[in-house]
């Protein structure tokens, strides 16, 4: 996920001169050696709790507090013949570039964290990396899901650099399959949020696996209200179905006026639909017809223990069902416990190399295996919305 935030305006040369001074308070031993653990496991969380973004970010935290405290009431993490429980270190990076690389430095060279979940967002999680990096501390990212996130400038892969979400060429390749097997769609139209690399991100991995005709591309901003202009100009064309790449804060709205319009086609979506807000901003009545790419699935409880434990925690602890987000950050946390059992040991650099060999892991978004890209391979599932309800969960492969 990559949500543009633009509080003002600053030249590439001050961002840059801003993150090389950031990576420099990494201290000498952090960058030759990482942080090990003491007599706990001090994990990091950089996240979204405040600004533009922080309604990700809180769900995000929620996920992350249920792991820790579910792993700390059966022990805590077995590091070779002992078991050390999980503090976490929470610190606001306030929806910002800035403030993420500032907090990487701050969790990795004065709080001494092993790992760090977090960023949310692609913009924070990049904006992290030269500092993970310089003091050799793998990060997780539940959500960033620019394909080049995890890659360096030549292509090889960012060694401390890890994501538990898919990215966004997997996600449109998938709605496209999608729109293409399931709903026979011939004639689409792509509205899009142009103000993000999460949406035109999207839309051209759609459009590059779609086998049918993309008969007219409209695009919006973040915090657009009203669409009425750009649903005149679909509506006016014969089309099947809808692709829109967005959040759905926007795409609430998008379909709330697109059903008022007596636009009456299937909406495709990916992951940032995947909250119910969606529903309550389109409305329910209007939410039918709709379908959205997700590593999870409330649905897949009923036929998975792991997933039925978790959404019954989840809604004990925050009496309320979770979120997409809250199940990636949940499986971060999981994931660097798994590198620390792999690989019997809690420094930051032996759990960089066990996150990277992570095979067939047990994970409430699906079992999985870490490729030579820092990326899941697992399951992806399309949710189907009918009245503002998820009616029914489709596997494209």
């Amino acid at each position: 996920m990559k949500k543009q935030i633009v509080k003002a305006i600053m030249s590439a040369g001050v961002i840059a001169a801003s993150m090389l001074a950031l990576a420099g308070c990494a201290t000498k031993s952090a960058t030759s050696k990482g942080n090990t653990a003491g007599n706990t496991i001090k994990i990091g969380v950089n996240m979204e709790l405040s600004g533009a973004v922080a309604g990700y970010g809180e769900q995000q935290k929620q996920g992350i507090e249920l792991a820790v405290k579910q792993i700390n009431a059966a022990g805590g993490i077995k590091v070779g013949n002992t078991k050390k429980k999980i503090t976490a270190v929470y610190r606001d990076n306030k929806s910002s570039t800035s403030g993420a690389a500032s907090v990487a430095a701050q969790l990795a060279n004065t709080d001494k964290v092993v790992a760090i979940v977090g960023p949310a967002t692609t913009n924070d999680g990049t904006a992290s990396i030269p500092n993970v990096t310089k003091a050799a501390v793998p990060m997780v990212s539940p959500s960033a899901t620019d394909p080049n996130f995890t890659l360096q400038k030549n292509g090889s892969v960012q060694p401390y650099v890890f994501r538990a979400c898919f990215n966004n060429d997997f996600q449109g390749d998938h709605a496209a399959i999608f729109a293409n097997d399931t709903l026979k769609a011939k004639n689409v139209a792509i509205i899009a949020d142009n103000s993000t690399d999460y949406g035109t991100g999207l839309a051209k991995a759609f459009k590059k696996k779609f086998k049918g005709n993309i008969v007219t591309t409209q695009y919006y901003q973040s915090g657009d209200k009203d669409f009425n202009a750009m649903l005149t100009a679909i509506k006016s064309k014969k089309i099947d179905a809808i692709y829109a790449p967005g959040y759905y804060s926007e795409l609430g709205l998008v379909i709330k006026q697109a059903r008022q319009s007596g636009i009456k086609v299937p909406f495709i979506g990916a992951d940032g639909m995947a909250d119910p807000k969606l529903a309550q901003i389109a409305g329910a009545a209007n939410a039918t017809d709709i379908y959205y790419t997700t590593p999870f699935s409330t649905l897949s409880a009923n036929s998975s223990k792991l997933v039925k434990n978790f959404m019954t925690s989840f809604k004990k602890q925050y009496q309320t069902e979770a979120p997409t987000f809250s199940a990636l950050a949940y499986d971060s946390v999981y994931m660097i416990k798994q590198a620390i059992e792999d690989q019997k040991a809690a420094d930051s650099a032996s759990i960089a190399k066990g996150l990277a060999k992570i095979k067939k892991m047990p994970a409430v978004t699906g079992t999985t295996t870490i490729d030579s890209h820092h990326n899941p391979e697992k399951p992806l599932a399309v949710e189907q919305l009918t009245q503002g309800k998820i009616a029914k969960v489709y596997t494209v492969k």
